[in-house]
């Protein structure tokens, strides 16, 4: 009998100025509960993370959320989790979430979501892991971001192998394709 998958998903706690990123989030954790994929996340109740989550367990599937103290009442922390986990520290917090997953999606977000990407392709760069890490570039929203990784490779600051760890997808159906290849 295989382990159950998960995906760890890093997105915003608001909701961003384009509808269509809820909907995305709430495409995604249909797609996580259909596929039985256990969606590990930072256990906020709010924005793109609320909507996920809450996505997730109506469609039946298995959640994993990981919050630290000093944020539970700014991100509403969602006690109704599969699994809910209070750290003490955003450290804590993301190596928990890492730890538990066996593949990364970033989802539309603010500084917090960069810092979870840039943490986890780091860690890639430097051969802590393998796990395949995606943007879901929902109406182009990480597309600036593609363009800085591509040019911080062409100013020399890192390898072209960078740009392999990133798996850039424009929908959650095609997501959930590169996903179900990846998660065997």
């Amino acid at each position: 009998m295989s382990q159950q998958k998960s995906v760890c998903v890093y997105c915003g706690s608001r909701f961003g100025a384009n509808p269509d990123f809820k909907q995305a989030a709430l495409d995604l954790g249909q797609a996580l509960a259909a596929n039985q994929w256990r969606l590990v996340y930072g256990a906020g109740d709010v924005g793109l993370m609320g909507a996920v989550a809450q996505s997730t367990q109506a469609a039946g599937g298995e959640t994993f959320g990981v919050i630290p103290s000093h944020l539970f009442k700014r991100e509403v922390g969602k006690r109704d989790l599969n699994t809910f986990i209070v750290t003490e520290t955003m450290h804590e917090r993301k190596k928990v979430m890492y730890m538990n997953s066996d593949a990364i999606v970033v989802l539309p977000g603010g500084a917090g979501s960069l810092d979870e990407f840039f943490e986890v392709l780091t860690w890639r760069q430097l051969g802590l892991h393998s796990k395949p890490i995606f943007l879901l570039n929902t109406k182009g929203f990480w597309s600036p971001l593609v363009a800085l990784t591509d040019h911080i490779v062409a100013q020399g600051f890192a390898d072209a192998s960078l740009l392999d760890f990133i798996t850039v997808t424009d929908t959650v159906p095609d997501l959930t394709r590169q996903l179900t290849n990846v998660l065997r």
